[in-house]
């Protein structure tokens, strides 16, 4: 349920507040909640803002586990008319002739043939974020809030707001982004690092079907992405020198999409801009550590990476899995659900996985976007082997799908 606040002081009390009301944040809720944990989701923007056509034009891709994840939770459900499945991927460098192809019809996972994952426009997933939280009368969702103060001690936390209004609980969960709150407060030191690139996006219709492909082709100042959305739409990723990404954003519109047209090869045909164009710089952050006393942190409050692997919010939504696991665990047992075995628990199971997958990713970074003859070489030969390898690409296939590791649950399809 939605609470808009009330300016007389007021004190709340719950077992888990989250701080932050975005994509993992609310996540994160609706998960504890459906599990039947109480808990309170400070939001500093209200629904109405959230949702509206013109807050967020992004699109965000959802892999398989992380959808497994989002129906856990009661979620998918109130977004899956929305989100364009990923049937293949091919992924090639500039132009050459040598790339890799995976086709969802080579693996089975879960007793069929799956979808890698889906595209959906980041304002229907908040709005089937908001659907499920007016379901759960264990949630209450606190918007539009604004915490201003954050206290922690052995015997439990609370959050302060701006209206006076103070919640405590037993544990904060720190879903409130790059600048977080929660993660500040706590004096936890990030790893900060940023690349020479900036993502150009947008969405486009075109005339010619996707088929559900998605396209990433790796040229020499970033990789550029076609990612195949509902209604024959598309979602575009392209990651730009910073110092060029300002002049493409703002090309007469006839001259971006034949950029367009000549990056993606031309099999779109015809093409419509739907959005308006975003330039968003990029860089990686990594927490040093992802829990303190009474806290944990989630998503982009403990890391944020580079858009090349399509990982950011699946990295996110697994932390959702892993944090509901183990505090769902110790609820039921009767237990404090922010004693530092809990919150061990799941620093252990999380913090690995998440700094291999940031390395492996400025790896790849720095790997395609260059155009230095020998590594352009061995680059195009590795992914012709990789190609005629099914044993290696199969893997590949199941990491991209999230669906490799100590899998949490709510990714194995058991409810909490």
């Amino acid at each position: 349920m939605t609470d808009s606040g009330s300016t007389a002081a007021q004190e709340i009390t719950t077992e888990v507040v989250v701080l932050g009301g975005g994509l993992a944040g609310l996540s994160m809720a609706a998960a504890l909640a459906t599990a039947g944990v109480p808990v309170v989701c400070i939001d500093r923007d209200s629904p109405d803002h959230h949702a509206a056509d013109g807050f967020d034009i992004r699109t965000t891709a959802i892999a398989y586990a992380s959808m497994k994840v989002l129906e856990g939770a009661g979620v998918w459900k109130h977004m899956e008319q929305h989100a364009g499945p990923i049937l293949d991927i091919r992924v090639a460098d500039q132009f050459s002739p040598l790339f890799v192809h995976y086709d969802h019809t080579d693996l089975t996972v879960d007793g069929k043939n799956q979808p890698f994952g889906w595209i959906l426009d980041n304002k229907d997933m908040r709005r089937a974020l908001f659907a499920r939280a007016a379901e759960l009368p264990g949630l209450t969702h606190l918007a539009p809030a604004q915490a201003t103060k954050i206290e922690r001690s052995r015997s439990g936390a609370s959050i302060t707001l701006a209206d006076g209004r103070v919640v405590k609980a037993r544990l904060v969960v720190g879903a409130d982004g790059r600048r977080s709150l929660a993660r500040e407060s706590a004096g936890i030191r990030v790893r900060r690092w940023a690349y020479d690139q900036t993502a150009i996006i947008c969405t486009i219709r075109h005339s010619e079907p996707h088929n559900g492909v998605a396209v990433e082709h790796f040229m020499p100042n970033g990789p550029f992405a076609v990612l195949p959305m509902t209604e024959n739409r598309s979602s575009i990723v392209w990651s730009e020198k910073s110092s060029l990404a300002d002049m493409y954003v703002k090309l007469p519109e006839n001259q971006f999409i034949d950029e367009l047209t000549r990056r993606s090869g031309g099999y779109l045909g015809d093409i419509e801009i739907l959005t308006r164009r975003e330039a968003w710089p990029l860089s990686v952050l990594l927490a040093e550590s992802f829990i303190a006393e009474r806290l944990a942190l989630v998503g982009e409050s403990a890391h944020a990476i580079h858009p090349i692997a399509g990982q950011g919010l699946n990295l996110g939504l697994r932390d959702v899995a892993a944090l509901a696991e183990v505090i769902v665990d110790a609820h039921r047992l009767g237990l404090d659900v922010g004693s530092p075995e809990v919150l061990a628990r799941f620093q252990r199971w999380r913090r690995f996985d998440t700094v291999l997958l940031a390395a492996v990713c400025d790896g790849l970074v720095h790997l395609f976007s260059n155009n230095i003859p020998p590594i352009r070489l061995a680059r195009d030969i590795g992914m012709a082997v990789v190609n005629r390898l099914p044993p290696l690409k199969r893997f590949f296939m199941r990491h991209a799908m999230g669906v490799v590791g100590e899998l949490p649950r709510m990714i194995k399809g058991v409810p909490l």
